[in-house]
């Protein structure tokens, strides 16, 4: 457009120049003479199929007939901005066919771009294979071209060649794990895989493991193979495809290597602390013995939902101890070490596990006070990781990893990974392992006060999925009430346990019990009769007095536990607040979750403490405020005491959760219907209930989604 506007303007002060030729004639040679060429385009602004305008060994391959681009670039001149000059492009090809002929191609653009911008090319199709093609270009601003474009200072044009030949599929081997061998080393320990081609250019290999994610690896030069490491995270069939990526981009038909990993190996050493009371000495499931101090008393309690049957209590004095008098991991290599632990004090650091490094530890798994809270800490080399909080009294799961792999130290606790992953740089100063003490410059210290059961430690990486498995405790069922009937008063817990007592205005409602025979009375209909929560029975609650109640605690609420039941609230408005399931102790109680007309929401409360004026946390549903009124709900409490967290399942849904860390044991009976208030008992609910279970330790969500149908949750979902 800039070049057309000049030369009209040059017809225009011609035809001007007819009259008065002496006075503009000189002005309209100047005019012509200003315009400036376009600039030659340079091989930075050039590219053949994407990639940079090259020639000689660097030239490009290409899988197909490329697109080629060329920035072009015209001068400022008469003041206007370059932006303004439009220009278009002259792009020209050539090669040597195989009869030794010179062979062109040419291509003028038909429209102009500004300049500054990209004209392009899409070559024809037809190009000859495995054939140098050089290609240029130069601007024309409709006066003036510029010249042509050279690669180099040679003058040479921009080259490529066409590879139409997809490269071979690839070989891969493994000697951790061959393929199609019946079974292969495990679960957490890295293999080399190599990639090999019989095509000679090859750059890269594309690969996936089981379906997953694409990665790429560079080869060793081209035509090279390339290896790769990898860790299997569970056991059974693994297959791994692999494609050969060449110089063209293209890839050749994938290669599927098939391996069978086994299960992780086994702890190197291992002491279940199980031993008869009086023992001098730990027996090994796996490794030597760990003789053990006069502190150790054999015999202590163990975490509820685990298959451990008694743990070892450290006294926290300098005979507290056990050791097996030799290394047992060795901490330049991977490793993981972990156990069961309940701390009996946290006024001091305190060791779970160590392996001596001359005057200092090589590593330490334990708990540590520092200037906060106290924090469960893996320290290796100088650097820890550290997280969860410790509580006198309560068990945890502790595991410290270091990953020789990738450098990484890792934590986990009760399953879970506790802090953040940090590289570190172990000492491979090796001495005797130590469970409940760590070495220090003037002996050993940091000992552990408190029970510690099943010490483990591993060769290899405990991936997730192992970690969880090994900080699991698996819920026990403690009640499960039906109430279908009650004989004299007494709905039975369908195992054998306590019993329900109906007292005040409650009473057991069953569809088959009901006196309803259409042949003895003409006015009875079965249809209208009410049907059941929850198969043929529930119990029924007045709200002035009904109440149900078990003799003595069903759940240790001191510790995890989940409590459940099927209600149903007889009243689209309540008068009052009404408690559905409680448990505590002598002025209050330990939760109880109740409903709220004010607000029309189900709420969980949990106490601090059995007093009178306790502090609460109140974890409030935050769903649709609709639950009164003939419309049954399925309500379930959690506490997660490893977590620290309370959460109410309303209908298979977690619709309220908050941070807990008061919990406390309650000597009362489970209640269903009423709770404590500041006058005593009271908050009677008026409506149903039914299908009420209890467990000892938190539910998952899948578990939750079982409950209220009359039969038994999956503990271990």
């Amino acid at each position: 457009m800039t070049s057309g506007i000049r030369r009209g303007r040059a017809r225009w002060l011609g035809v001007l120049s007819v009259g008065v030729a002496v006075v503009l004639a000189a002005p309209n040679a100047a005019v012509a003479a200003d315009n400036l060429p376009p600039l030659q385009p340079v091989a930075a602004d050039l590219t053949t199929g994407g990639k940079v305008c090259a020639a000689g060994d660097d030239r490009p391959y290409v899988r197909a007939a490329p697109r080629v681009t060329a920035v072009l670039n015209d001068p400022v001149e008469d003041d206007r901005p370059a932006e303004g000059n439009f220009v278009t492009a002259e792009f020209e090809a050539w090669w040597t066919d195989a009869d030794g002929v010179e062979q062109r191609r040419s291509y003028h653009s038909l429209g102009g771009v500004s300049s500054g911008s990209a004209a392009e090319w899409q070559l024809p199709s037809g190009l000859p294979p495995w054939t140098v093609i050089s290609w240029r270009v130069r601007a024309d601003d409709g006066d003036a071209v510029s010249p042509w474009s050279a690669a180099d200072a040679s003058g040479s044009g921009c080259e490529f060649m066409y590879d139409n030949v997809s490269p071979e599929k690839p070989t891969v081997t493994s000697a951790e794990y061959p393929e199609e061998v019946h079974w292969s080393d495990g679960v957490g320990v890295y293999g080399t895989f190599r990639f090999d081609s019989p095509s000679d250019d090859v750059v890269s290999y594309t690969y996936s493991f089981g379906g997953g994610p694409l990665r790429t690896v560079q080869a060793d030069g081209l035509g090279g193979g390339a290896e790769i490491r990898y860790m299997p995270t569970s056991a059974g069939t693994g297959f791994l495809q692999v494609q050969a990526d060449d110089r063209a981009g293209r890839l050749s038909p994938p290669t599927t290597y098939y391996f069978f990993v086994n299960s992780g190996r086994s702890p190197v050493a291992q002491w279940a602390l199980s031993d008869p009371a009086g023992s001098k000495s730990a027996a090994p499931t796996a490794g030597p013995d760990a003789r053990a101090g006069a502190g150790v008393a054999f015999g202590g309690p163990v975490p509820q939902g685990t298959p451990l049957t008694s743990t070892a209590t450290l006294d926290g004095t300098g005979h507290g101890f056990l050791s097996p008098g030799t290394q047992v991991v060795d901490t330049g290599k991977t490793f993981a070490v972990g156990g069961w632990v309940r701390p009996a004090a946290l006024d001091h650091d305190m060791t779970l596990a160590s392996q001596d490094a001359g005057t200092a530890p090589g590593f330490t798994l334990g708990a540590r006070t520092g200037d906060g809270e106290p924090v469960w800490s893996f320290g290796i080399g100088g650097t820890r990781v550290s997280g969860g909080r410790p509580e006198t009294g309560e068990w945890a799961h502790v595991l410290g990893l270091y990953d020789a792999e990738t450098g990484l130290t890792r934590l986990y606790v009760n399953g879970q990974e506790a802090g953040t992953a940090t590289e570190a740089a172990p000492s491979t100063v090796t001495g005797d392992f130590q469970i409940g003490r760590a070495r220090g410059k003037a002996g050993y210290r940091d000992r552990w006060q408190g029970e510690i059961g099943d010490v483990r430690t591993y060769d290899r990486v405990v991936v997730p999925a192992e970690a969880a498995d090994l900080g699991r405790r698996t819920p026990q069922e403690r009640g499960h009430w039906a109430l279908e009937t009650a004989p004299q008063g007494l709905s039975p817990e369908l195992h054998g346990g306590q019993a329900l007592k109906f007292a005040g205005g409650a009473s057991a409602y069953n569809y088959a019990d009901q006196p309803c025979d259409p042949e003895a009375d003409p006015d009875c209909e079965p249809s209208l009769l009410p049907y059941p929560l929850v198969g043929f029975g529930h119990l029924d609650l007045d709200g002035t007095s009904g109440y149900a109640a078990t003799a003595g605690p069903v759940v240790d609420t001191g510790d995890s536990f989940t409590v459940a039941a099927v209600v149903n609230l007889a009243d689209e408005e309540p008068a009052h607040p009404m408690t559905v399931l409680s448990q505590g102790g002598e002025h209050g109680d330990a939760f109880k979750v109740r409903y709220v007309p004010s607000t029309q929401t189900f709420e969980l409360v949990m106490s601090h403490a059995d007093a009178p004026d306790a502090d609460e946390t109140v974890a409030v549903h935050t769903g649709e405020p609709d639950w009164a009124g003939g419309r049954e709900s399925h309500l379930a409490v959690v506490h997660d005491r490893g977590l620290d967290r309370i959460t109410l399942y309303v209908n298979g849904l977690a619709t309220a959760d908050a941070a807990f860390r008061s919990a406390w044991t309650s000597t009362g009976g489970l209640q269903v219907g009423r709770g404590r208030t500041a006058d005593g008992w009271g908050e009677y609910l008026h409506g149903s209930v039914d299908e009420v279970q209890a467990f000892s330790g938190a539910l998952s969500a899948t578990s939750i989604s079982q409950l209220g149908f009359g039969g038994e949750p999956c503990l271990t979902c």
